[in-house]
């Protein structure tokens, strides 16, 4: 719960990060389309801090008029560092944010990232999904986090990315830059 006393239906995003910059545009609108469907009185958007998906879904939550939650690392009680890629893309979330919670996790640990996916979910009413079809591997787990959601009977519902491109074979540019 944000707010004590104050429930609030919280809609988590996760999935691939890695999407193509052509991608980001069209997802954006179906992100947007699916938010407005799924919100009830009182929703918010819930992802982790990160560049790529979570930015176009906290752009996608601001034009369905949702609240975003952002998620950042933490170590103690103050902001942990993120890994350079990911910093400008936490200050356009922070910047759409009406709220941040701090998580202990280390977000250069694969693992750990997972694990806080994880506490997302579980925080969640609902999860909305991208994903392109394939098993989780080490730079991904999405396929995880939706049998993980759905073994712990949390609605989900899956959009289907196109245009994937991983890490290991071709750099990332952030939502809004030129390629």
């Amino acid at each position: 719960m944000l707010e004590k006393g104050r429930r609030r239906t919280l809609i988590a995003v996760v999935g691939h990060t890695d999407l193509t910059p052509q991608t980001w545009k069209p997802l954006e609108a179906e992100l947007g389309d699916s938010l407005e469907r799924l919100a009830q009185p009182g929703s918010m958007v819930l992802v982790r801090a990160g560049r790529g998906l979570p930015v176009v879904a906290g752009r996608a939550a601001r034009k369905a008029g949702l609240p975003l939650v952002v998620v950042l690392p933490s170590q103690g009680s103050v902001p942990a560092l993120l890994p350079a890629p990911d910093r400008a893309a936490a200050g356009e979330l922070l910047f759409l944010a009406a709220h941040v919670r701090l998580v202990p996790y280390d977000p250069a640990d694969q693992s750990a990232c997972r694990s806080a996916d994880e506490r997302l979910v579980c925080s969640s009413r609902q999860v909305l999904v991208v994903w392109d079809g394939l098993a989780s591997h080490a730079q991904d787990a999405t396929a995880h986090l939706i049998t993980y959601a759905r073994s712990r009977s949390i609605a989900t519902e899956t959009l289907r990315a196109r245009d994937c491109i991983h890490r290991s074979t071709q750099p990332l540019d952030l939502p809004g830059e030129s390629s």
